[in-house]
């Protein structure tokens, strides 16, 4: 019995779309064919990112607590009175008992310094996203470098730099951040850099390795080394730029641990830092209404928003698990 094979082709209309692009392609400058091909990836990838509803609610997330971060300032200069709702200084004079409950004055009441919670809140996201960002920034670019280092130059480099992040991946990543906490005084630029130094020299860098080596034998690497591109030059010119999807998504991963590392050692009181989600719940707990459901104002509006941040980052991340991975971007 004979079987057919099915020759799937493409309609028509799209292919006269497609040559009429290409004509259109050629008459341009080269600078606007550069352009025009990265915006129809933008675009490509937003349509597979916007099917995927869970990333789409992360997206909201993050950009419900970035407009609280850009609301602040506004509200402190032209609605509220610094004197009262100041997250730092500002104290509730209406109010004879401190902690007070939400109000219409206080939303979401105030803390046991008389203190508005919600001022508190918004003021801290401001914190956590350059917190989170600064430290995901250099997580990528230390662990895109090293895996891709150790990826094209193998040998003793490889060993090296490997066995360092075995080495950092086997420590435990909140004990080291709270004995350097204890021995120097900690805010959130160094925080950030330990903990971009830390996740880039770990785990990141060997997962980007692994991807650095299915680059590695392309033919283009080996077209770059016979026209005699430098060792260096190939590494960030060549590797480097195709290892930027990858290492975008691991961005969203890096936020998460440090928000969530912050949130850890701000309750402990271990840094030195103005106002944060964790040092909210740091101040009640040292004011002793932790535990207290009567006063849940104090801590579940830090808690949960720790909670829905971290969430949202990871979700997103997933989401574009499904445009970087060429296997899921199949399915």
């Amino acid at each position: 019995m004979e079987e057919k094979t099915k020759v799937i082709t493409k309609p028509k209309v799209e292919v006269i779309l497609e040559e009429e692009e290409r004509k259109r392609l050629k008459e341009m400058p080269l600078w606007r064919v550069r352009l025009y091909l990265t915006w129809r990836e933008i675009r490509n990838n937003w349509r597979l990112f916007s099917e995927n509803k869970i990333g789409l609610l992360g997206l909201g997330i993050i950009i419900f607590y970035a407009i609280m971060a850009i609301a602040h300032p506004i509200l402190m200069k032209w609605v509220w009175d610094p004197n009262i709702y100041d997250p730092i200084v500002g104290y509730s004079y209406d109010e004879v008992l401190q902690p007070a409950p939400p109000s219409f004055r206080h939303i979401l009441g105030t803390d046991p310094l008389g203190r508005d919670v919600l001022s508190q809140l918004m003021y801290s996201t401001r914190s956590e996203f350059a917190l989170g960002i600064l430290a995901a920034i250099i997580t990528v670019t230390i662990g895109t470098t090293v895996g891709a280092v150790a990826a094209y130059f193998g040998g003793i480099i490889d060993t090296l730099l490997m066995r360092l992040a075995d080495l950092i991946i086997m420590l435990p990543f909140v004990t080291i951040l709270i004995v350097l906490s204890a021995l120097f005084k900690m805010n959130l630029i160094i925080l950030a850099i330990v903990i971009g130094i830390l996740s880039g020299f770990g785990g990141t860098g060997i997962v980007i390795k692994s991807q650095a080596l299915t680059i590695k034998v392309r033919a283009y690497i080996e077209a770059a080394k016979v026209s005699g591109g430098s060792n260096w030059h190939i590494i960030f010119r060549h590797i480097i730029p195709n290892l930027m999807p990858l290492s975008f998504l691991y961005m969203m991963f890096s936020v998460t641990s440090a928000i969530f590392s912050e949130a850890v050692l701000s309750f402990f009181g271990l840094l030195n830092i103005r106002m944060s989600w964790g040092l909210m719940i740091h101040t009640a707990q040292t004011a002793g209404y932790l535990l207290n459901p009567k006063t849940w104002w104090l801590i579940v509006p830090a808690g949960l928003s720790i909670t829905l941040l971290c969430s949202a980052f990871y979700l997103v991340g997933r989401a574009l698990d499904e445009i970087v991975n060429p296997r899921l971007r199949k399915r």
